[in-house]
């Protein structure tokens, strides 16, 4: 059987993007294949995710952003191309290709604010929506 190929696209995959592979990877294992990538990579997965994600027993801290143009570049193709930047004023890629586009927006775990245990209760909720939102994918679909 072949497997559904997943790409997850936010602007700097270093949040949404990273956790959504992750949680993806964890719950369907062998039947999709799942990476992540962004338009303008960060130069490291954000720490307050790694950190967030750790306490699932997730670990992101060997993982590094990488550009949707790189892997457009290699030639990949995926069955599904899920952005995952919150509606407003980001920039959210497109990844080209045949594919089925999906839009599940999340808050940016970068725009938290506040003291650092502020900062983690706010990135521990938009890991909490993630997760929720990979694990029951079909129930409120949006497609561009």
């Amino acid at each position: 059987m072949e497997k559904f190929r997943v790409l997850f696209v936010c602007v700097h995959n270093s949040g949404r993007s990273q956790m959504a592979e992750a949680f993806l990877r964890n719950f369907a294992g062998d039947s999709f294949e799942v990476e992540s990538a962004g338009l303008e990579p960060a130069p490291e997965v954000n720490p307050l995710v790694v950190e967030a994600m750790a306490e699932l027993g997730v670990d992101l801290s060997g993982k590094k952003p990488q550009s949707v143009f790189a892997l457009f570049r290699q030639g990949r193709l995926y069955d599904y191309v899920i952005s995952v930047c919150e509606d407003g004023g980001e920039r959210c890629p497109v990844f080209p290709g045949l594919t089925r586009r999906w839009r599940w927006p999340f808050p940016d775990p970068a725009a938290a604010t506040g003291t650092r245990e502020e900062r983690m209760e706010q990135v521990r909720a938009i890991r909490d929506m993630i997760r929720e939102k990979v694990e029951r994918p079909f129930e409120s679909v949006s497609e561009p």
